[in-house]
Formats: C-alpha cells, structure tokens, sequence
C-alpha cells in the first residue's frame, strides 16, 4: 500500500507585489501551515517523503508543517502550477511510502478528484481552497502504478475545519 497527502499550498500574500513564482505565505496562511502540521500528527499521517513545487508559498507551507527532520524533501520545479497529468508523472517517479505532494491549484484539485474512487463528503473538496488536504492510500507497491481512480480517500481537510 502507499499513501498520497495531496496538499494545495496555504493562503498566499498578494500585497508585496512579488512574482507568481516568489509570493509567500500571508500571515493566515502561516497559521494555516502550522495547523495543517497538527493535523497530520493527529490522523497519523506524517510523510517519509516530500514533493515540494519550487514557489515559496508552496516552501513556506512545507516550512510551517514542521515535519520531522528525517522527512526526505525534494523541490520540483515541474509542480509549479502543474496540471493533474504533469502531477501524475511526478508521482509515477516518486520514492517513499507516505509521499506529501504540495502544489497548486487547479492541478492539485484536478488529480485529487482523479485520483479516488468516490470523493470525501465534503462542501470544499471540489473547490479545493488553500491549504486544502487530502490523504489517500493505493494499493500498489510502487508509484510507478498509481493512476486515475485507483485511490481510497482516508482524510480530507481544509484549515477551516482546524
């Protein structure tokens, strides 16, 4: 088996007048991130590995989850406001057993909803908002065979709710 966190990076600070590409977090979103963390401690959910797009909101998010140190992280570039098809074959060369995704929207909210087999039973999950969190498990034994409408979901959250 192997678990997919698909995680949409948190509330984002439009103030600075910073490139797409270089927008942090707005102080909500850091509070979000922080949440999130908690969360996934509490529906023991912690990933052995992360693929991180390269944008910083998307770093500021995985820097306010607080993952242990251990956590393999690795930034791509190719997340950077993927589809859900580029988010597939990032995937599909993916290492680890509980794998974190953090990208962006509509891409993340795209392979979410291709992922599973049925959707959570939640107002927000096609929508998909910021710092939207989803927790899936496959049965495969690699992730070179995940593909569309094979995952089950376990959680879904989003800060909101926390």
């Amino acid at each position: 088996m192997r678990r997919l966190i698909l995680m949409r990076h948190a509330k984002s600070d439009w103030s600075q007048g910073a490139s797409d590409h270089d927008r942090p977090l707005n102080p909500r979103g850091h509070r979000a991130a922080a949440a999130l963390g908690d969360w996934l401690r509490q529906v023991a959910a912690l990933p052995d590995a992360v693929l991180c797009s390269t944008a910083q909101r998307t770093r500021d998010t995985l820097d306010g989850l607080a993952l242990p140190d251990e956590t393999r992280v690795t930034y791509s570039r190719a997340l950077y406001l993927a589809s859900a098809e580029d988010i597939l074959a990032v995937l599909r060369a993916a290492k680890g057993k509980c794998l974190l995704l953090l990208a962006h929207n509509p891409g993340i909210a795209t392979a979410a909803a291709q992922f599973l087999r049925a959707a959570p039973d939640h107002g927000k999950f096609q929508r998909y908002p910021s710092g939207a969190t989803l927790v899936a498990e496959f049965e495969i034994d690699d992730w070179v065979h995940a593909d569309w409408g094979k995952a089950n979901a376990r959680h879904f959250t989003v800060p909101r709710d926390l």
